[in-house]
C-alpha cells in the first residue's frame, strides 16, 4: 500500500516530505546527525566501516603508549606537534621527491581543522576561493562560514578543466583553489601529469595559493601526480590526515607549506585552540605508521576494496546506475543515474526507508549534480539497501531535466 508520502512524492519532486527527509540525509552525509535514533544503512557515508580499519593496531599502539609519559607531555613542548609523527610525515614526503624541512610541518587536530586554519590565515570576507565541481560536501558549509565568494570549475577524468580554471583565474581573482588531486572525492578520479603541470603554472602566474588535500592517497594502487611534487610547496600547500585509513575517531591531521605560512598558522592555531592536535592522538597515528605493518595493511585494503567495488557494480547495473568512471582506487563510486531520475528524490524515498544515500547535489551545483548519488561500496553490501533503492526508482522519483556530464 502506497504511503501519503510516495502519493505526494508522485505528484511533485518538492514535496515538503521529501525535502525534510532530504535534509535529513544531508546531514546525516555531513556528519551532523550521529545521534539519530533510528536504525540506519548509510551506502552514502564518506568513512569505511570499522571493521576495514585497525583497529587491533590502534589499540596496541594505545596499551604501548599508556606506559609512557612522553605522549602526554609533548603538547606542551613541541609547538608544531610531536616530532615522531613529523619525521613519519618527512620521509614520505621525501619518497615522493619533495623537499621539505621538519619546520615546514604542522600538526592539527584533522585535515578539516588544518583547511580551516588556512581560511582564518588567508581568505578576508568577500574573497574568492576556487574549488572542484564536485567537491567534497563539507567544503560549500566550511568555507560559507568563512563569508568566502566559491566559484567552481568542472572537474574531468583527469582533473580540472584547464581551459576553465585558465578562464576562472583571470575573471573571478580567487585567492585559494582547494581540491584533491589523488582519487578525487566524490568522482574517484586521479590527476594527469599534464593537467597537474598546467594547473601549476597557471596558479603560479596568476598568484593563486593551491591547497592540496591528500586524505586519499594512500588508496592509490599506483601514485598519480601530485601538485606538491611539481612545486615544492612554494605556491602549493598540503593538508591531509589519517581518518580515513585508519580511524575517523583519532583525530590528526597535518599542514605542510612554506615557513612563513607555517609560522602563521602555527601562531593562529596556538591562539584559537591552544594544542592543534592532540599529543596521544599524534603518537597513535605515528605507531601505526612505524613499521612494516602499514604498508601491508593497506595492500590488503585497497584488493578488498577492488573486490567490493567491482561487486558494485554489477550490483548496480540492473538499476540502470552507472559509474561515471572505475576508479584506480578508493572506496567512492560517483554514479549517473537512468535519464529522468532525481537524485534528490531518489535519496529521499530511500530516507524514508531508513537507507542515507548521497545525492550529487551535496557536491556540487551543475546543472546534472542532480543526476548522480555518490556511493561508498564497503557499505553497499546489505540487500535491503537495494531494495529501497527499488522501491524508490520504481516511482520513478523526480523527473530530471535530463543527465549531464563533469
Amino acid at each position: 500500500m502506497e504511503t501519503s508520502w510516495q502519493t505526494g512524492l508522485r505528484s511533485s519532486a518538492n514535496s515538503t516530505r521529501a525535502l525534510v527527509f532530504l535534509r535529513w540525509v544531508e546531514s546525516l552525509v555531513q556528519g551532523q546527525s550521529l545521534n539519530i535514533a533510528l536504525p540506519i544503512l548509510d551506502p552514502g557515508c564518506g568513512h569505511l566501516p570499522a571493521d576495514y580499519l585497525p583497529g587491533r593496531e590502534v589499540r596496541r599502539a594505545i596499551r604501548c603508549i599508556g606506559q609512557t609519559d612522553h605522549a602526554f607531555q609533548a603538547g606542551s613542548q613541541e609547538v608544531h606537534g610531536p616530532c615522531r609523527l613529523r619525521n613519519i610525515l618527512l620521509s614520505r614526503f621525501a619518497s615522493e621527491g619533495v623537499e621539505v624541512e621538519l619546520s615546514q610541518i604542522l600538526l592539527t587536530g584533522s585535515s578539516t581543522q588544518a583547511l580551516d586554519l588556512i581560511c582564518r590565515y588567508a581568505v578576508s570576507p568577500g574573497d574568492v576561493v576556487l574549488v572542484d565541481d564536485p567537491c567534497g560536501e563539507n567544503l560549500y558549509e566550511l568555507l560559507g562560514a568563512h563569508h568566502a565568494r566559491i566559484v567552481s570549475v568542472p572537474y574531468t577524468s583527469n582533473g580540472p578543466d584547464t581551459a576553465a580554471f585558465q578562464t576562472v583565474l583571470i575573471s573571478a581573482q580567487p585567492k585559494l583553489y582547494i581540491t584533491n588531486t589523488a582519487v578525487h572525492d566524490p568522482t574517484g578520479a586521479s590527476l594527469s601529469a599534464q593537467t597537474a603541470h598546467k594547473i601549476v603554472s597557471l596558479a603560479s602566474t596568476h598568484g593563486v595559493t593551491i591547497v592540496e588535500n591528500d586524505v586519499f592517497a594512500d588508496f592509490e594502487p599506483r601514485r598519480s601526480a601530485r601538485l606538491a611534487a611539481l612545486d615544492g610547496l612554494q605556491g602549493v600547500v598540503r593538508i591531509g590526515s589519517f581518518s580515513k585509513t585508519i580511524s575517523a575517531t583519532v583525530r590528526c591531521g597535518y599542514v605542510a607549506a612554506r615557513r612563513d605560512w607555517i609560522e602563521g598558522l602555527a601562531k593562529l592555531q596556538a591562539a584559537t585552540s591552544v594544542v592543534g592536535s592532540s599529543p596521544l592522538a599524534a603518537e597513535i597515528i605515528a605507531s601505526v605508521l612505524s613499521g612494516p605493518f602499514y604498508g601491508k595493511y593497506m595492500s590488503g585494503l585497497r584488493d578488498r576494496l577492488a573486490l567490493e567495488r567491482e561487486a558494485a557494480v554489477t550490483r548496480l547495473a540492473p538499476f540502470g546506475i552507472v559509474p561515471w568512471l572505475t576508479p584506480a582506487g578508493g572506496f567512492f563510486l560517483w554514479c549517473r543515474l537512468p535519464d529522468g531520475y532525481d537524485a534528490r528524490a531518489i535519496a529521499a524515498g530511500c530516507a524514508d526507508q531508513g537507507v542515507a544515500l548521497a545525492p550529487g547535489t551535496l557536491f556540487g551545483n551543475s546543472k546534472s549534480a542532480r543526476s548522480f548519488l555518490r556511493f561508498n561500496v564497503a557499505r553497499l553490501t546489505d540487500a535491503r539497501i537495494f531494495d529501497a533503492l527499488e522501491r524508490s526508482m520504481e516511482l520513478r522519483c523526480g523527473r530530471s531535466s535530463g543527465a549531464g556530464g563533469y
